[in-house]
């Protein structure tokens, strides 16, 4: 098959109804975030680190929490800003119909790059947040890391004493069931689905390329590593995010 022109990508999102995006870590690499399962990924090079994403082990083990928390206060999020990626969806979403752009990213790059909150589906949660394993206490992330730097190396739920964590899904935790069915809902409406920097292969999000094509959406996959879902789409590309998402928003 002739890969498409970012031309005739353009064509079809200026012909649907309802695009949907899903996007995953490789569209935050290219702000300086790492992925987890590349071939530089955290995990890949340091797999004992995925504990620290599994939320028995969180619990379990007052080390790991430790660990979490130190990686918390030095992570790139706080740092990282918007790319050529993220400013061309918030492009797409001016130019041509985004009804819902679904990410397995935690950074909030996406709110930073200007996407309608509205149309944000966060899957696998965010780092902005706090939340209390125990209770239903919530705050902005900073509240916590203050309290790191002042000294506490595992704070506690202010409210009842109980282990705080990162308002992210971990393993072992459940996705947000209204999240998922809003995601589920929005993929089995669109007449285009755009895979961005998704391996599509992280369940239950990996699922929802299956609900656009089930209503006949045409696929595009942008990744630079093979997908699952690449002999049913009708376009693999495989340029730098930045590059080729800024190209098919500008022949809108």
């Amino acid at each position: 098959m002739v890969p498409p022109t970012p031309e005739q990508v353009a064509a079809w999102l200026r012909a649907a109804q309802r695009t949907v995006v899903l996007t995953g870590a490789g569209i935050s690499t290219e702000s300086g975030i790492p992925d987890f399962r590349g071939p530089d990924g955290v995990w890949t090079k340091n797999p004992a680190a995925e504990k620290t994403a599994t939320l028995q082990y969180y619990v379990r083990d007052p080390d790991v929490r430790r660990q979490s928390w130190r990686n918390r206060v030095d992570s790139k999020y706080w740092t990282a800003e918007p790319n050529e990626g993220h400013r061309a969806l918030v492009d797409l979403e001016r130019t041509a119909s985004l009804d819902t752009l679904v990410t397995q990213n935690i950074d909030g790059l996406h709110h930073a790059a200007g996407t309608t909150p509205d149309k944000i589906i966060e899957i696998h949660g965010n780092v902005r947040d706090v939340k209390c394993l125990s209770c239903a206490w919530r705050a902005p992330m900073a509240v916590a890391l203050d309290r790191v730097r002042a000294g506490e190396d595992d704070p506690d739920c202010p409210e009842c004493g109980g282990i705080l964590k990162s308002a992210t899904i971990s393993f072992g935790e459940n996705l947000v069931a209204s999240d998922l069915a809003h995601a589920q809902e929005a993929a089995a409406r669109a007449d285009v689905f755009l895979a961005v920097g998704t391996s599509l292969s992280v369940y239950p999000a990996a699922r929802l390329p299956e609900y656009a094509l089930a209503n006949r959406a045409r696929l595009i996959v942008v990744n630079a590593e093979p997908t699952p879902f690449d002999e049913a789409a009708d376009a693999v590309l495989r340029d730098r995010i930045g590059q080729v998402l800024p190209s098919i928003v500008a022949a809108l």
